[in-house]
C-alpha cells in the first residue's frame, strides 16, 4: 500500500487530507463525492478521528484506491484485456508445428510457474505488531460508519481467508464485517459465497472455525477477493497469474491459514457456528440498505500489524463508485471464462448503474432461432452469473456495448412480444425486489433478430400525459424516451394508492400510443436522469411479479407494498447526511455544486 501511494502521488491523484475527519460519516462520504467525479483521486486521510470519544486514530485511512480506469489499470500493470488475452490462449493451447510455436508455447507456460504462492516460513512485513488478549481493541482502529442507518462500523475492504474442514481447499472473499466489542464482529458471508460453504462444513460437525482477515496491502489482493472464480480455486493464484510473480504467504500466528506477508493489518480469530447475532442494517453496493439478519460471530484472538500501516476502506452505495472500476476490471478478464460456457459469446458489458448483477448486455452471433435464448439459460448457470436479474442480447453488428444511446436505440429497433424470456431462478442475498428471499423472476431480452416497423403514433409528452391522468388520478408525470424508435418508453411516475397492475390495465385502451411504459414512484426519482432511471428500475423489479407483456409493455418499478402482496421488509435507499455534506464543503473537503448531488442522487430532496 505504502508503494502504492508512493506510485498515485507521482501521478497527482492522491489528495491528502491532513484535517482532523471524523471515521462515522465524514470520511466515507467525502470519499463517496470524490468517487463520483469524472477523475477521482485516491484520498489518504492522515488525521482520523472520533469526535464523539474525543479519539484521535494514530493509522490513517486510504480510500478510493481503484480511482479510475487509469489507475486499476496501474493496479494490474496492464489493460485487462490484455489478462483476457494470455487466459484466451491457454484455452487453446494446440501442440505447436514450428519452432516459433514452440518458443511462443514455452513462454506462455513459463508464465505459469509465477501463479503458486511461495509459503515462507519467516514472519510477515503484516506480523511485526503484536495485539493479544486483553490488548485487542477493534475501536482503536479508525473503522468507518458509512451511513446514518448503518448498525454500526463495518469494515468493507477486508480479505477474508478461510479453509475448508478437511483443510485441503483455501478461499479468498470480500465481506463486510461489522464491529459489535472490541474483540468480536459479525461476518456477513451470504448463503451462495464459498466461505459460506466451508463454514457449513465446520457447522455440521459442531466445530469453530478459523478465519484470517487482511486488510491493505497490494490493491490487487482486494480484487483478488471479489473475483468470480470457481468454487475450490484460491483466489490469490489470479495475482501471481497478472503480475507474473509468485504472491508470498506468511502463516497467521494463531491458525493454519496464509496470507499475503504484506497486508497492512491481519485480524485472526474463530467463528463459532453455534453463535449468530443481528447483522447490519448497512447501506449496500445495491444502493440499499439491507435489512438485519442473523449472521455469526468472529471472535478475535489476535491482531498484528506492519510497522506504519495504512487501514484501506471502500465505500459502497448508489452508483458510480469504486466498484465500477473494479468491476470493469472483472468483466474484461473473465470473457475467455464465459466464452467457454457460450463459445458464440462475443462480448458482454455490466453497467455500473445496474449494479451489475441487475443488468447485463451481451452481443453474440446468433446461429439459429433461440440461440440467444439458449445462451440466457447458459449465463443463469454459471457462478455468478446465476445472480444476473436482466440480460439484453445483441448481434455482432450491434453498436459498441458502452454506447449507451445507440445500443439503447438498436434494442429498441428490434423488440417484439416474442422478444422476452421471463423465468425464475436464485437472485443475490442482498436483492430487495423479490417476493421472497434468494428465488426471483429473471428477465431475458432477445434483440437478435431484423428491425421492427414502428406502427404506434407517438404524441408529445403534455398531450399523452393529459390523456392518462384523465385515466387514473394516482399518475402525476411522465416522460417519454426513444421515441423515434417503434418502441419508446414511456416513464411514468405514480403516487401510488393501489396496485400498479390497476393503472396498467387501464392505460391499455392508448395502446396506439404506447409501447413500453415503466412505473416508477413519484417520490426521489428525476425523470431526466436517465442514468439513475436505470439504477432505480433494475433494482426495483421481480420479472415474475413486475414485467406484464400485453397490448403494451409494463414494468412495475414502485416500491412494493402488501397491496402488491409483497410481504417483506422494502428498504430505504441511501442518502447522505445533509448536515454532514455542507460540513464538509464548509471545511473545502468537498468541492461539488448542487447540481452534481442532485446527478447522483447523494442528498434527500425535501
Amino acid at each position: 500500500m505504502e508503494g502504492f501511494l508512493k506510485f498515485v502521488k507521482k501521478l497527482g491523484r492522491l489528495k491528502v487530507i491532513e484535517d482532523p475527519v471524523d471515521v462515522e460519516l465524514e470520511i466515507p462520504h467525502t470519499a463517496y463525492v470524490e468517487i463520483k467525479k469524472e477523475k477521482p483521486n485516491v484520498l489518504l486521510f492522515t488525521n482520523p478521528v472520533d469526535g464523539k470519544k474525543g479519539y484521535k486514530y494514530d493509522i490513517p485511512v486510504v480510500m478510493n484506491v481503484f480511482a479510475g480506469f487509469d489507475i486499476t489499470q496501474k493496479i494490474f500493470g496492464k489493460h485487462p484485456d490484455e489478462i483476457a488475452r494470455e487466459i484466451e490462449k491457454l484455452f487453446h493451447l494446440k501442440p505447436p508445428s514450428s519452432f516459433k510455436e514452440k518458443i511462443d508455447t514455452f513462454k506462455l507456460l513459463l508464465k505459469l510457474k509465477n501463479v503458486l504462492p511461495k509459503r515462507t516460513k519467516k514472519e510477515g512485513l503484516s506480523q511485526k505488531i503484536k495485539i493479544t488478549d486483553q490488548d485487542i481493541d477493534l475501536f482503536k482502529l479508525p473503522i468507518l460508519k458509512t451511513w446514518e442507518q448503518d448498525g454500526g462500523r463495518f469494515i468493507t475492504a477486508g480479505q477474508v481467508y478461510t479453509k475448508s474442514l478437511d483443510g485441503k481447499l483455501q478461499n479468498l472473499g470480500l465481506y463486510r464485517l461489522q464491529v459489535v466489542s472490541k474483540n468480536e464482529m459479525l461476518m456477513h458471508w451470504q448463503v451462495h459465497k464459498d466461505a459460506s460453504h466451508f463454514f457449513d462444513q465446520y457447522y455440521r460437525a459442531g466445530k469453530k472455525m478459523p478465519v484470517t482477515v487482511a486488510v491493505g496491502g497490494d490493491p490487487l489482493y482486494t480484487w483478488c477477493g471479489q473475483a468470480p472464480l470457481p468454487y475450490g480455486i484460491f483466489e490469490i493464484l489470479l495475482y501471481g497469474f497478472i503480475k507474473q510473480k509468485n504472491p508470498v504467504l506468511v502463516k497467521s500466528i494463531t491458525n493454519n491459514i496464509y496470507i499475503p506477508e504484506d497486508a497492512d493489518i491481519v485480524i485472526e480469530g474463530e467463528v463459532d457456528p453455534s453463535d449468530f447475532r443481528p447483522e447490519g442494517p448497512f447501506g449496500d453496493h445495491t444502493g440499499y440498505y439491507t435489512p438485519v439478519e442473523n449472521f455469526p460471530v468472529m471472535k478475535v484472538k489476535m491482531i498484528t500489524m506492519k510497522e506504519n500501516p495504512y487501514y484501506y476502506a471502500t465505500v459502497v452505495g448508489k452508483p458510480p463508485l469504486e466498484d465500477k472500476y473494479m468491476g470493469w476490471a472483472t468483466e474484461r478478464i473473465f470473457l475467455p471464462l464465459l466464452k467457454t460456457t457460450a463459445p458464440d459469446l462475443v462480448d458482454y458489458h455490466m453497467p455500473e448503474n445496474g449494479v451489475f448483477h441487475n443488468l447485463i448486455l451481451a452481443k453474440i452471433k446468433p446461429m439459429y432461432k433461440g440461440h440467444a435464448k439458449q445462451i440466457m439459460h447458459a449465463f443463469w448457470g454459471v457462478g455468478q452469473m446465476s445472480f444476473v436479474k436482466h440480460a439484453v442480447f445483441v448481434d455482432s453488428n450491434a453498436p459498441d456495448l458502452t454506447d449507451y444511446p445507440e445500443i439503447t436505440k438498436y434494442i429498441l429497433e428490434r423488440l417484439t412480444e416474442k422478444s422476452f424470456l421471463i423465468t425464475e431462478g436464485i437472485v443475490d442475498q442482498l436483492d430487495h425486489s423479490s417476493y421472497e428471499p434468494l428465488v426471483g423472476g429473471k428477465l431475458g431480452v432477445d434483440a437478435t433478430g431484423k428491425s421492427v416497423e414502428k406502427t404506434i403514433n407517438t404524441l408529445p409528452d403534455k398531450e399523452i400525459l393529459s390523456k392518462i391522468k384523465q385515466l387514473d388520478s394516482d399518475i402525476t408525470d411522465l416522460k417519454q424516451y426513444m421515441t423515434q424508435t417503434p418502441n419508446p418508453i414511456t416513464v411514468i411516475k405514480v403516487k401510488k394508492t393501489k396496485p400498479v397492475k390497476e393503472i396498467f390495465k387501464k392505460i391499455k385502451s392508448l395502446k396506439e400510443h404506447l409501447r413500453i411504459v415503466i412505473f416508477i414512484d413519484d417520490q426521489d426519482n428525476d425523470l431526466n436522469n436517465p442514468y439513475m432511471l436505470v439504477w432505480r428500475i433494475t433494482n426495483n423489479i421481480d420479472a415474475l411479479k413486475d414485467v406484464w407483456i400485453e397490448e403494451i409493455w409494463g414494468i412495475d418499478a414502485t416500491k412494493k407494498l402488501e397491496i402488491d402482496g409483497y410481504h417483506r421488509h422494502w428498504p430505504d435507499d441511501v442518502f447522505c447526511t445533509k448536515e454532514v455534506i455542507l460540513r464538509l464543503k464548509e471545511k473545502g473537503l468537498i468541492d461539488v455544486d448542487s447540481n452534481f448531488l442532485k446527478k447522483y442522487q447523494i442528498i434527500k430532496e425535501v
